[in-house]
């Protein structure tokens, strides 16, 4: 009877050759899970740099930042852009909103009355009660859009700040000049009334130009021009392909929270857009830089390998 072992025993032995069992089995995975990461790393090098890089600029808190500073200052500027600009400035920015939307119904009407016609008695009082000086104080605060980017650029790059000096007309220049692209941004779509077919290339072509431009400007031109063509073209794309799409959700969307919530209503859809807008950026800027500095890249595009960097910012112009 002193040999043989409860059921308490015997159950407790099993338990404990359970857990063994499922130890060696996780770390089993654990090895193989290792395994195949180091083979992956050896075989796709680029797709690992990538996620690396991603990881590091913090794609959901940069695109929020981004987005949130677009929606608070340079939206702001908008208004105060059609209130002071000529009419046929202030027609075409309309136009090329509703196109960049494409907004019918009660949404269309609400731009048409915010942003339009800025001849009225309204208008008036507004640009009395903001003045010259508060206008120059929008444009100012609508910089910290321009500086959200440049965090974002130097992100995806990988330059500490100390290394990326800027002139506060770096930013100035920035915001006016995407200003100007938004209200062409009409009859560039539409291809100058040709249609689709000549619209989408001019688009794509224009949003990579401005993509480029954005990181040689923030950047301090602190690299090799055609180090910035990848993320830029990436960039361009996604901007390109989430104006289009926006044309097919955004109407609906806005004119429902219209309806069920009043004006206060589109700035929840205008702000969750802007969010997705910003998120697509920061991932392909990030994507286009880290593939820019794979070595086969580097040498052909004149970009500093990931490796290398620290010593190519440090003997960067300024």
């Amino acid at each position: 009877m002193r040999g043989r072992r409860t059921p308490s025993a015997r159950g407790a032995g099993h338990r404990s050759r359970r857990r063994a069992r499922w130890r060696a089995r996780s770390r089993k995975l654990v090895t193989a899970a290792k395994r195949q990461q180091e083979r992956a790393e050896t075989r796709f090098p680029v797709i690992t740099h990538v996620i690396e890089r991603l990881i590091a600029v913090n794609v959901f808190d940069s695109a929020t930042r981004l987005a949130a500073q677009v929606f608070l200052t340079a939206v702001p500027l908008l208004f105060v852009i059609a209130s002071f600009a000529p009419a046929g400035v202030s027609e075409q920015l309309v136009d090329s909103v509703r196109t960049t939307f494409g907004l019918t119904g009660p949404a269309a009407e609400q731009v048409d009355d915010l942003l339009g016609n800025n001849s009225g008695g309204e208008y008036e009082d507004f640009r009395s009660a903001i003045g010259l000086v508060g206008g120059l104080m929008v444009l100012v605060s609508a910089t910290a859009v321009s500086r959200a980017m440049q965090r974002l650029c130097k992100r995806a790059w990988e330059i500490p700040r100390t290394e990326a000096r800027i002139s506060v007309w770096r930013w100035v220049a920035w915001i006016l000049v995407w200003t100007v692209l938004l209200v062409v941004q009409g009859p560039v779509r539409q291809g100058f009334g040709v249609g689709l077919w000549l619209g989408v290339p001019l688009a794509l072509a224009l949003q990579t130009a401005a993509w480029w431009w954005t990181q040689h400007l923030l950047l301090g031109g602190r690299l090799a021009p055609r180090a910035l063509l990848p993320g830029a073209v990436l960039t361009a794309v996604t901007v390109t392909g989430l104006s289009f799409t926006a044309g097919f959700y955004m109407p609906h969307a806005l004119n429902r929270a219209l309806e069920a919530y009043g004006s206060t209503g589109p700035v929840f859809v205008l702000l969750s857009w802007l969010i997705v807008l910003c998120v697509g950026i920061t991932v392909s800027m990030a994507t286009g830089a880290a593939v820019a500095q794979e070595p086969y890249f580097a040498h052909r595009l004149g970009s500093p390998p990931r490796r290398a960097r620290s010593a190519a910012w440090r003997h960067a112009p300024p």
